[in-house]
């Protein structure tokens, strides 16, 4: 399982010109999934995020997590976070998962999430055309890997 996790001020995920999802303060979470991806990546993964102290304290400094400051979390599937690159120009995404196991995965990576913040995770449409706005604050970025916990 992949995840960029983006500080943001605001964020939302607009489908067919009406806007699905958007949160103010908190993470937009870009997330990929692969075949061999199991609920202990899941829980992992999202135990990572709601505790990664990359939020502000009245200090300025990155020393609060997202369940200090009480920010929200919009979820959007990307399964081209599986690119691969190295031959040619054109990507391939074969290690991206199928449908039929990455739906579930993603579903269930967003009921973790809930349930380590405590509250309704927000969510763009698997497989869906969809526009993403962010702004990124700070910027902060972090790239997570399941597979490369060390």
């Amino acid at each position: 399982m992949r995840a960029v996790i983006q500080r943001v001020s605001r964020a939302s995920v607009t489908i067919n010109n009406e806007v699905k999802s958007a949160i103010g303060n908190g993470f937009l979470i870009l997330l990929g999934c692969e075949n061999a991806d199991t609920q202990e990546d899941i829980e992992w993964l999202s135990k990572k995020i709601v505790n990664l102290r990359v939020m502000d304290d009245e200090n300025g400094v990155m020393n609060r997590s997202i369940l200090d400051t009480g920010g929200d979390i919009l979820v959007v599937s990307q399964f081209t976070l599986w690119a691969s690159y190295k031959k040619g120009n054109r990507p391939s995404y074969l290690r991206a998962g199928s449908h039929e196991i990455t739906i579930p995965l993603y579903e269930k990576t967003c009921q973790q999430l809930e349930k380590e913040l405590g509250k309704p995770v927000f969510t763009g449409e698997f497989g869906a055309d969809m526009k993403v706005e962010l702004i990124n604050d700070g910027p902060v970025t972090i790239c997570m890997d399941t597979k490369n916990k060390e």
